[in-house]
């Protein structure tokens, strides 16, 4: 399968090794005095290592890669290390927003005879080391109603991290049964109402496509994402500009890849 899984410049990577301690999965080893990604099914892809890296040698690629196996994590790396490493790991997963993984590993160490205090991942002290990639999923609590006659402060209505088509992760569980929104970058800047009419109660997806480069990628990246999830629906915003037709001929593409059928709706967004 293609997902997200990190990529290690060799000629970049001094082997000082501060990446391991923060991928309690055991996807990194120092070999022959280099950081190694050992094995694609230890890999998450969620980038925790990248900010330990001080020579930049780690990023994130979207490759083809033996898919991630949680359980084998847990049992083969995880549970071996002791209770931080686990606390780690599970804190890692819930600041991703990475809920059906968390399940599982939750569920393996309930068949493991492992008690663990799931208030621990709780603890605010324990620094991620992520990336400002993470994903997260974003509690949106109903506001109170203004009384009438007085102006009202607009909220975002974003309920997950991130945004850009390139570095959301096509596993996310935000996606699971999601009505998406997929919108040209230049929309939510035409309209002033853009998250209560647009982004309100979908999950937003943004890209470029007349200046973003290999849009053959987005295609791809798509129909990942409408091959791996259950999408409900597909709310396209384009801007009224003939270049920006191009979104909706994208979107398409991946919804052909895929065979399904999924519901899509195009609003066009002028420009004054």
């Amino acid at each position: 399968m293609k997902r997200q899984i990190i990529k290690i410049d060799d000629a970049k990577c001094n082997g000082c090794g501060l990446c391991i301690p923060n991928c309690p999965e055991g996807a990194l080893q120092v070999i022959d005095g280099k950081a190694k990604l050992i094995s694609d099914l230890f890999c998450d892809g969620l980038g925790a290592c990248i900010g330990e890296c001080p020579e930049g040698a780690i990023q994130i690629e979207e490759r083809e890669a033996e898919p991630y196996d949680e359980k084998r994590v847990m049992l083969e790396n995880i549970i071996p290390q002791g209770n931080n490493t686990i606390k780690a790991h599970l804190k890692h997963l819930k600041e991703h927003g990475e809920t059906k993984l968390l399940h599982q590993a939750v569920e393996v160490l309930k068949e493991n005879n492992i008690n663990f205090d799931l208030s621990e991942i709780h603890d605010d002290r324990l620094p991620c080391g992520c990336p400002g990639t993470m994903a997260k999923t974003i509690d949106k609590k109903p506001k109170a109603k203004e009384a009438s006659g007085k102006s009202v402060k607009l909220e975002s209505e974003l309920r997950q991290w991130p945004v850009q088509l390139k570095l959301i992760n096509s596993n996310a569980s935000y996606l699971d049964n999601a009505d998406i929104l997929i919108a040209a970058d230049c929309t939510a800047f035409a309209h002033g109402d853009f998250h209560r009419e647009y982004i309100k109660n979908r999950i937003a997806i943004i890209f470029c496509p007349k200046l973003d480069q290999n849009i053959d990628t987005y295609i791809d990246k798509l129909a990942e994402i409408f091959n791996n999830k259950s999408i409900k629906s597909i709310t396209i915003a384009r801007m009224e500009v003939p270049c920006c037709g191009e979104t909706e001929v994208i979107v398409r593409k991946a919804l052909e890849q895929t065979g399904k059928n999924i519901p899509i709706e195009t609003k066009i967004i002028k420009i004054g």
